[in-house]
């Protein structure tokens, strides 16, 4: 009879095989960049997906929240808890990125295209035979929609169409219980400037709230009967004045962040504007400061509809909760980080450091154990036509290795490393809670200030 491997020889095999298809793997995350989609509409990365699925012998479920592809495999060593692996399928709106689809000016100004690599880079190493025969339960490679939140507009009239509730990937997949049967979930989302470090644990995100703001004026000629109208961009503007006048007195220990654009501006230069649209964000550190700061902002901009005698309609829009690192799991990656990188090249960042931004991964933290760590590999500033991918190795593959190896940690030796670690795990909240919970968040200001 064979010895039976210990956790580090599961762990080199992964990597080796890993290894012997990296150029594969990087091709497919390149493949991905050159084909970017918007969330709930990642048509052909899905295909992709789905096709590399179909290829490794993964049965999956697909369409789920519309676009989202969920494999799984079974460990050979007996029942255990299930791990989910996510890649993100959606890309951002940066039409002069330099692999931004001329058409649609959709482009992976935030490196989605690696997390589709690493995830099936990890998936690759966990299938070697003599690793995947040594893991009790199972491994959910899922590839889920609609992170960045952006494209409002149309994702509200797929909910009015009652395709979906929420507009976020994650946040629809928990309300559909895709979630339901995962214990453990876990990604890796690429980065830029680390200084001297190449990979990250630790921190958190905001909390926010998206608001998709209609102001209503009365239209008339600009230049011979202004008097007969009512200047809804002026209402706008206003509302922006009232919520930069609030700015000094939002605590910074609240990382506040106020933000917006503006949809639609008016219909013609020589008319009064009579319908202004926004699209608003509210990120604050805390679910309770972004509930206290919304109702902030939504009182400035009824303020400026009032100050002209507009009309303004707000649609407040369920948006994330803050990322909750599993200690127990972050320390996993911390120590598998330190054995393909170096220890000196791992960042541990403290669990209050908030990074400003929003990630739906921050819902599914709050529910089950979870890790959200970082990687280099970028340049440039996330979200802007500068972010670029420039070594795919440590982008892909190595977060790749590192996610196969703490997956063996926790499945292997009859999964009792998943095991302690749900034992002594803890929800910030139940599912039915944070369904209740956004819900709640989903509501409609209106205020008449005249004009109907």
């Amino acid at each position: 009879m064979m010895p039976m491997p210990t956790t580090e020889e599961l762990k080199q095999r992964a990597c080796q095989e890993i290894d012997q298809h990296k150029d594969e793997l990087i091709g497919l995350a390149k493949t991905v960049l050159q084909n970017p989609e918007t969330g709930f509409h990642e048509v052909k990365t899905a295909k992709l997906v789905k096709e590399q699925f179909a290829r490794m012998g993964i049965p999956f479920k697909d369409n789920l929240a519309l676009t989202g592809v969920k494999g799984r495999i079974t460990g050979g060593a007996g029942p255990g808890p299930a791990i989910s692996i996510i890649g993100e399928l959606d890309s951002l709106l940066v039409p002069d990125h330099p692999s931004a689809d001329v058409n649609t000016g959709a482009a992976h100004a935030c490196g989605h295209h690696c997390q589709i690599g690493m995830m099936l880079g990890a998936i690759t190493g966990l299938q070697n035979e003599g690793v995947l025969a040594h893991l009790s339960g199972s491994v959910v490679p899922f590839a889920v929609p609609a992170e960045e939140f952006v494209q409002v507009e149309k994702r509200m009239s797929l909910r009015d169409e009652k395709r979906i509730e929420f507009l976020s990937g994650k946040q629809e997949l928990i309300k559909l219980g895709e979630f339901d049967d995962v214990d453990v979930a876990m990604m890796c989302h690429t980065a830029s400037d680390m200084g001297k470090g190449s990979f990250a644990v630790g921190g958190t995100s905001n909390s926010h709230v998206v608001k998709y703001v209609e102001f209503r004026g009365k239209g008339a000629h600009a230049g011979g009967s202004p008097h007969l109208g009512v200047n809804a961009l002026n209402a706008a503007a206003w509302s922006l004045m009232a919520i930069n006048s609030n700015r000094e007195a939002l605590p910074e220990w609240e990382t506040v962040r106020i933000h917006g654009i503006v949809n639609r501006g008016g219909e013609s230069v020589s008319a009064v504007p009579s319908d202004i649209r926004l699209e608003w964000r509210v990120r604050s550190a805390t679910p309770e400061a972004v509930v206290k700061n919304s109702a902030k902002v939504d009182r400035c901009f009824k303020a400026g509809a009032m100050a002209v005698g507009a009309d303004v309609k707000i649609t407040n829009i369920p948006g994330y909760l803050p990322v909750i690192n599993d200690g127990n799991l972050q320390g996993l990656f911390k120590n598998n980080a330190a054995t393909v990188l170096g220890k000196d090249k791992v960042i541990h960042v403290r669990a209050d450091r908030n990074r400003g931004g929003s990630t739906d991964m921050g819902d599914l933290s709050s529910i089950m154990p979870a890790c959200h760590p970082y990687t280099t590999g970028a340049t440039g500033a996330g979200h802007s036509k500068n972010y670029v991918i420039k070594d795919y190795e440590q982008a892909v593959l190595a977060p790749a290795k590192i996610m196969a190896m703490v997956v063996i940690d926790l499945l292997s030796g009859s999964a009792t490393g998943a095991k302690q670690l749900l034992n002594a795990y803890e929800p910030a909240m139940s599912k039915d809670a944070y369904l209740s919970f956004q819900r709640d968040r989903a509501r409609v200001e209106e205020f008449n200030g005249g004009v109907s």
